[in-house]
């Protein structure tokens, strides 16, 4: 059987959370460990990770390298990988990517959705492209082995990270704005540059960026993926559930609105419904995602393609992009 990977999850983390990972065969999940936090603040969550780690290491062990995949299948376990969904934990200092690093960060975007020190985010009227500061830590994580990660950029952001970065970089978690409109959701444009160099996409369970938000069919979701294998290859594709499991409404306020506003930034959810929506009813947790494995083979996918987009396709991304140095 392939590796079960999912590229992105941003759940309430729990004993809880964690069997479910391992009923569910997850291998190995990228998890947020930021959203707007300082560099302090962010060592702080790594050192709650710690905590977890210590507490539970029946059940998760720290990821770093590919290989930790692979140890984390033979023990019985998940490896987590640590990325933020913004650049602040590095605040303005480029120094503070190979730190991050080290203390075991593997992805990073650019920007979540404003305009930052690096690029512009995907809910800015004006996207200017790569900054001064942008091409250099980019070129930095590139030198590390931390993953540019462009799910929440606007398009001609990500289409320069691309061009611009050595390394094939990842849209963790996002879908194709052929089969739902939405601001984070990707141009044909932007899928075919991504492919082109060697770059991964996850598909979100997100509802908002669905087809029919929370009441999306899985015939519908993975014939998008056979559309989008269609566009970049089927190994150029898996998962990145963004699954926010068991998070208060508090939390979507928190990734919407950090420190920047006063004002509540809804997104692209309802006004009057501002929380996180429910899950579509064949993806309600991890314990739930053999069944995307179900609706690839349905959706006409060859059993070699369907381990590749259920995870053997991160496995050999991994490979590639974690290392310091030029990539293999």
């Amino acid at each position: 059987m392939g590796y079960r990977i999912d590229g992105l999850q941003y759940a309430n983390w729990s004993q809880k959370v964690f069997r479910q990972m391992r009923q569910g065969g997850l291998d190995a999940v990228h998890v947020t460990i930021a959203y707007h936090e300082t560099f302090r603040e962010t060592v702080l969550n790594i050192e709650r990770w710690n905590r977890w780690f210590d507490e539970f290491p029946d059940l998760i062990m720290k990821g770093r390298l590919a290989g930790d995949v692979r140890e984390a299948r033979e023990t019985g376990r998940t490896a987590i990988f640590f990325g933020f969904q913004n650049p602040s934990p590095i605040e303005d200092d480029i120094g503070l990517v190979e730190i991050l690093h080290d203390l075991g960060a593997r992805f990073m975007q650019l920007t979540y959705n404003n305009q930052s020190l690096l690029a512009t985010g995907c809910y800015e009227d004006d996207d200017t492209g790569l900054t001064r500061m942008g091409r250099q830590v980019v070129a930095e994580m590139n030198r590390v082995g931390m993953v540019v990660d462009m799910s929440h950029s606007a398009e001609r952001s990500t289409l320069e990270a691309i061009e611009h970065s050595t390394r094939p970089i990842a849209i963790t978690h996002a879908n194709p704005a052929f089969w739902q409109p939405a601001l984070r959701n990707k141009s044909d444009a932007v899928l075919r540059a991504l492919a082109n160099s060697g770059g991964m996409l996850g598909f979100s369970l997100y509802p908002h960026h669905l087809k029919h938000k929370s009441a999306c069919t899985l015939q519908s979701f993975c014939e998008m993926i056979a559309r989008t294998a269609g566009i970049m290859g089927p190994e150029r594709l898996g998962i990145g559930s963004d699954l926010c499991q068991d998070q208060p409404d508090s939390v979507v306020e928190w990734m919407r609105v950090g420190r920047w506003t006063r004002q509540i930034d809804y997104g692209e959810g309802s006004a009057s419904a501002p929380g996180f929506p429910p899950m579509p009813d064949w993806y309600r947790d991890n314990r739930d995602i053999g069944n995307i494995q179900t609706g690839l083979r349905d959706a006409g996918f060859s059993d070699k393609e369907v381990a590749g987009i259920m995870g053997d396709n991160w496995l050999r991304f991994f490979e590639e992009s974690f290392i310091p140095g030029d990539p293999p």
